[in-house]
């Protein structure tokens, strides 16, 4: 039998980096494309030698992550590194099937007489296909200080898990989230026509949540809400007109079914496949809403035990986030029944169930999954929604040190509560009960922005979804940057 040899494999990891021939002046793959507001940083941490530890970067699936690793080789070779101090190897290549880093790493020594204090940039893309990689990586960043390792892998739950377990204190993970509204509008170059930012001369930058945003036209900016809910979120469908066509069918086929049918059932060895379909298609299907394991071992028939097992994995995937729920009073239930869960990505729900329209039956619900999806971008928050008999709030952010409410947000798609005033009133029942939260409590709308308004003795203000959606994004990777 024939065995993989040692010169197919360099042939292949030479035309997969043709900048060892090009050098810094040839064509590098995505370099004309625009950069994720993500890319500085990573970028920073890549150059950052001063401590040894590998960078891995996770995400869901097509959220840019390769993108974003051609764009540092791009910067890299611009500052002057030499075309053969950097590789890159895309581990889901079948020839590398098997095969243990350290061999590729000696290839790459020998082809260049590299040394082992020579300064490389080795980049590993889609590790998660090597069986044991964080034991591999962890070898390689204690064997080689001067090298610089940088793995991404779309199988979130396998990188989470083992880069804590396997890789402690030699990981440094960065999470790479699908694009956030503010990043579709500037993906579409719509951005600055659509979007009037005050001046933030005198704004500190750790008060970053001070700046505001308007709209010149509110109209247009939700048409384009509209779409981002039904495709916006990842950076391929945004370039595609032909995935922008049909997304339903690039999202479900090459993204929900890979993480469904292949990731996780190869990860943790799940047996019934359709089981854990079904289940995440009914969590899908009520993004926004309130479920309890109850519930959904009544309409998936999963036993609830296996049902916790799935909503870990589920999470660890990216696919889903849950948000636990507490009382008018903003204490938690010492027994977690019930909660809500949203997608990470509202264009998934458009794949599975048909493309969203503004006046669609599930756009409330969807529209608060897509400000859940803004918050994902946050490193620190705690973030809860609030239910009792008579009333609920959307989303409650408590104190991490007093465990009290900071600030409330009810997230609406209609203009109904600046009119009727009394669909505020479960907003008041719960200042009442928390008289701390911050003033005035947002209320978001389909149209209206208007200044404060006054009802039972607390001021509101309201602000459109959409506006909300980009000043959420827009300032959570502005602070993550600064």
């Amino acid at each position: 039998m024939l065995e993989i040899s040692k010169k197919d494999i360099v042939a292949r990891l030479q035309f997969d980096n043709p900048w060892w021939e090009q050098g810094c002046a040839g064509t590098i793959e995505y370099e004309n494309t625009p950069r994720r507001k993500y890319f500085e940083p990573f970028y920073q941490g890549i150059l950052d030698i001063s401590v040894r530890r590998a960078i891995v970067l996770m995400g869901p699936r097509r959220v840019g992550k390769t993108v974003m690793v051609y764009h540092s080789i791009r910067s890299l070779l611009d500052s002057g590194i030499s075309s053969q101090n950097i590789l890159y190897v895309s581990l889901e290549t079948p020839l590398y099937t098997g095969l243990a880093l350290e061999r590729l790493i000696i290839y790459f020594q020998e082809l260049f007489e590299h040394q082992r204090d020579s300064k490389l940039f080795i980049f590993f893309d889609e590790i998660q296909y090597l069986r044991d990689w964080e034991i591999h990586l962890k070898s390689l960043v204690d064997s080689f200080a001067d090298y610089r390792f940088i793995a991404t892998g779309s199988a979130a739950a396998a990188l989470r898990l083992k880069s804590t377990e396997s890789g402690a204190g030699r990981f440094s993970d960065y999470v790479l989230p699908p694009l956030t509204f503010a990043e579709y509008l500037m993906f579409i170059g719509r951005e600055e026509e659509l979007i009037n930012t005050r001046s933030i001369d005198d704004i500190d930058e750790h008060q970053f949540w001070l700046v505001q945003y308007s709209t010149p036209d509110i109209n247009v900016l939700n048409e384009e809400f509209i779409n981002y809910l039904n495709f916006g979120g990842y950076p391929e469908a945004v370039f595609s007109a032909t995935i922008r066509k049909n997304p339903g069918r690039y999202i479900k086929s090459d993204i929900i079914d890979k993480v469904l049918l292949r990731d996780l059932p190869s990860l943790y060895g799940i047996n019934d496949i359709q089981e854990l379909n079904r289940l995440f298609t009914i969590l899908a299907y009520n993004s926004g809403n309130e479920v309890s394991l109850d519930g959904l071992s009544k309409s998936s028939g999963v036993a609830k035990n296996t049902i916790k097992r799935y909503l870990e994995y589920l999470e660890a995937a990216f696919l889903i986030r849950r948000i636990e729920r507490i009382d008018q009073n903003a204490k938690r239930f010492k027994r977690a029944m019930f909660f809500k869960v949203y997608l990470t990505n509202p264009s998934m729900w458009a794949a599975l169930f048909g493309q969203l329209k503004p006046d669609s039956a599930a756009i409330g619900a969807m529209t608060e999954t897509v400000i859940f999806s803004q918050w994902q971008h946050a490193t620190v928050v705690d973030l809860y929604y609030a239910r009792w008999n008579s009333g609920e709030i959307d989303i409650v952010s408590l104190d991490p040190l007093t465990q009290s409410p900071a600030w409330i947000v009810e997230v609406k798609w209609s203009d109904r509560p600046y009119k009727s005033h009394a669909e505020l009133d479960n907003c008041v029942e719960f200042f009442k009960k928390n008289p701390n939260i911050d003033l005035p409590i947002l209320v978001t709308s389909r149209t209206i922005s208007d200044s404060p308004i006054q009802h039972k003795d607390v001021t509101f203000r309201f602000q459109p979804s959409s506006l909300y959606a980009y000043t959420l994004g827009a300032n959570i990777l502005r602070g993550r940057t600064n």
